[in-house]
């Protein structure tokens, strides 16, 4: 058996015009590190009932998050022309409310089944950095619910 990169995860944005019926999807592009994580909530639910004295949990409720970072880019064009999944996130990441959402859809490239997508809140935005750096970004996408799992639209391993 091999292991699995983590460098084979693909995240897209929906770039959609107001008033369209299927997202366009764009790929963020320039990303160095890629996590998903949840935060459980449990309770504790023993009771007398267990004569070997082991404890039970149960999970009452799970908030998800990806966290993400990379570094900015842009086309070779004379006019600055930034990657349009970045420059996605950089402009919902400045909304408050509601519209602070995204539709997002993540997979890995590499022919595994991992699919999802989903609205979430862009939070944690930061860019910027030393003047020797290459300009750095880095953001967290709040899950909204559960992820929706969705057939891999990637077939083919790179």
């Amino acid at each position: 058996m091999r292991s699995l990169l983590a460098r084979d995860w693909k995240l897209d944005v929906d770039t959609y015009i107001p008033g369209a019926t299927e997202p366009t999807w764009t790929p963020v592009k320039g990303l160095t590190s890629f996590e998903r994580s949840s935060d459980d909530n449990t309770e504790e639910d023993g009771d007398f009932d267990d004569e070997e004295g082991y404890g039970s949990s149960v999970v009452t409720g799970r908030t998800w998050q990806i966290e993400a970072e990379g570094r900015r880019k842009r086309t070779d064009d004379t006019v600055f022309t930034p990657d349009p999944g970045q420059e996605k996130i950089l402009k919902v990441a400045q909304i408050v409310g509601f519209n602070a959402n995204i539709w997002v859809c993540w997979c890995r490239r590499d022919g595994a089944p991992d699919a999802y997508e989903g609205t979430r809140t862009v939070t944690d935005y930061t860019e910027g950095g030393e003047t020797t750096d290459l300009e750095p970004f880095s953001f967290t996408l709040l899950g909204q619910g559960s992820p929706t799992e969705i057939a891999n639209p990637v077939t083919e391993a790179p």
